[in-house]
Order: structure tokens, then sequence, then C-alpha cells
């Protein structure tokens, strides 16, 4: 996780054991910016767990009059999504 300004840059794996390291890193960015952009191209893979987390995002996003912003996300998520009638 790297970033920069209003940029959090996700790296590596998206899944159960990595997904709350980044959920708590995230908070500190999103308590102090209005708009959070998301980079995910550098996630080499991801499950549902990493949809669970975009998810989760989106909540904090909605409820706290913040907007977040999604860049590149992965095949492999979006796939996900549409699996399960999600638009990302």
């Amino acid at each position: 996780m790297i970033t920069q300004d209003n940029r959090f840059i996700i790296s590596g794996e998206l899944n159960f054991e990595t997904i709350m390291p980044i959920w708590k890193s995230s908070l500190a960015l999103l308590t102090t910016h209005s708009t959070l952009s998301i980079d995910l191209s550098h996630v080499t893979t991801t499950n549902s767990a990493g949809l669970i987390l975009l998810i989760e995002w989106l909540n904090y996003a909605k409820y706290n009059n913040k907007t977040i912003l999604f860049e590149n996300i992965p095949q492999q998520l979006q796939s996900i999504a549409r699996v399960v009638g999600l638009k990302i």
C-alpha cells in the first residue's frame, strides 16, 4: 500500500488475510480527505474478499459523505462482481 495525497495504491493480493490491514490503513485517508482515489492496478490476485473491501469502502463513503473513486479494477474482481450482480 502506498499513499499519495488523496490516492491509495493497493498492490499484491486482495484476500481474506490482507483486506483488514488494507482497510485499517485506508481509514486514515478516508477520515482526512473528502475524496479518495483507490488505484488497484498493482493487485496481483483477488477473490470475493476484494469485492467485500470495495463494498465496505463504498458504504463508508456513503454514510460519511465521502467520494471513493476506483481506478484500474482488475478483471478478476470485475468478473466476481458481475457474477453476484454488482456494478462497480
